[in-house]
């Protein structure tokens, strides 16, 4: 134990080693009286080993938050960055009840966090608003197009998805999904908005990111780039969904030049280390919030240079 530390959980870290090394550059800027404490059910996974300190966590869902909070002060942990869709819910759900013992959570409302998770409910909230959002039903007869993408109703992620087919396709492989939605199948490019709302409600930033490269759902080559209408759009679309924190934006660009909001992740992305180094400091707000801090004194600087990001597999010896 680091005594007089104070002690930052990073839950679920399976292999995010790179989201690992941001958070830590994060907290050496807080100064010298922090802790990263990597939490995962996990006892082997490999980004342990990039941690100053490792706790084999329970399954959250199986606990009372009373209990939960008890063994997060045995551990002296002040703070929580959630990083699996799973557990959000959870957290959105107790974070005033954390707070209250001095334990501040990088989490949206509980609201935000379900509207995120359902994509229908996410479809049809930012469609009432006025925003280009994508149709999604779970009824394939209301949509007259020729091509569909079948995809798991709740959560993110594309494990599951199945991607340009014909009516009699689609409504076949939806009879492999658990509560499958319907969705157009759109010609375009994909990118990703990342952006850090503020306990105010105010977007501090916004990183937009062609995905060049997609595999299993994240980015494996990302570019950033600038667009003034679209990061507009993102920061009207943030504002909307009332979330705290890191969240990230996923949307079609259509061979027309159209936008088509496909989702939005209330949590830091696989490729979202690009946005940091654009400027986008998410872990350092959220500590300063925490703590008391005025933003205002932290402005976001975005970069002047564009930057692409390559994720690839890197040997660490001890």
């Amino acid at each position: 134990m680091h005594l007089g530390k104070k002690r930052v959980l990073v839950t679920s870290i399976s292999k995010k080693v790179p989201l690992i090394k941001n958070i830590k550059n994060a907290l050496s800027k807080c100064g010298p009286d922090y802790i990263l404490v990597g939490g995962d059910i996990d006892p082997g996974c490999i980004a342990r080993n990039f941690t100053e300190d490792f706790w084999e966590m329970p399954n959250i869902s199986d606990l009372s938050i009373e209990v939960f909070i008890e063994m997060l002060q045995s551990r002296d942990i002040q703070f929580i960055i959630p990083t699996r869709d799973g557990e959000l819910p959870f957290f959105a759900k107790h974070r005033n009840k954390l707070k209250q013992h001095n334990i501040h959570v990088m989490v949206s409302n509980i609201e935000t966090i379900l509207i995120c998770l359902d994509k229908l409910l996410f479809s049809n909230t930012l469609i009432m608003n006025g925003f280009p959002a994508i149709r999604t039903t779970s009824d394939i007869a209301e949509l007259p197009n020729d091509k569909f993408v079948v995809k798991e109703r709740y959560g993110s992620g594309s494990i599951k998805i199945g991607l340009d087919l014909e009516r009699e396709q689609a409504s076949s492989y939806a009879k492999h999904i658990d509560s499958p939605v319907y969705q157009p199948w759109v010609r375009g490019y994909e990118i990703s908005a990342d952006a850090y709302i503020d306990k105010n409600n105010i977007v501090k930033g916004v990183v937009l990111r062609t995905r060049d490269n997609v595999v299993n759902g994240e980015s494996q080559i990302t570019t950033t780039f600038r667009h003034d209408v679209l990061e507009r759009m993102c920061i009207a679309v943030f504002q909307i969904l009332g979330g705290y924190g890191h969240m990230m934006l996923q949307i079609i660009i259509d061979t027309e030049g159209n936008f088509h909001i496909v989702e939005c992740n209330s949590r830091f992305g696989g490729a979202s280390t690009l946005s940091v180094s654009m400027g986008l400091d998410s872990f350092y707000w959220f500590v300063l919030e925490s703590i008391g801090e005025d933003l205002v004194h932290s402005p976001f600087v975005r970069s002047l240079h564009e930057k692409r990001l390559v994720r690839h597999s890197e040997d660490y010896i001890i």
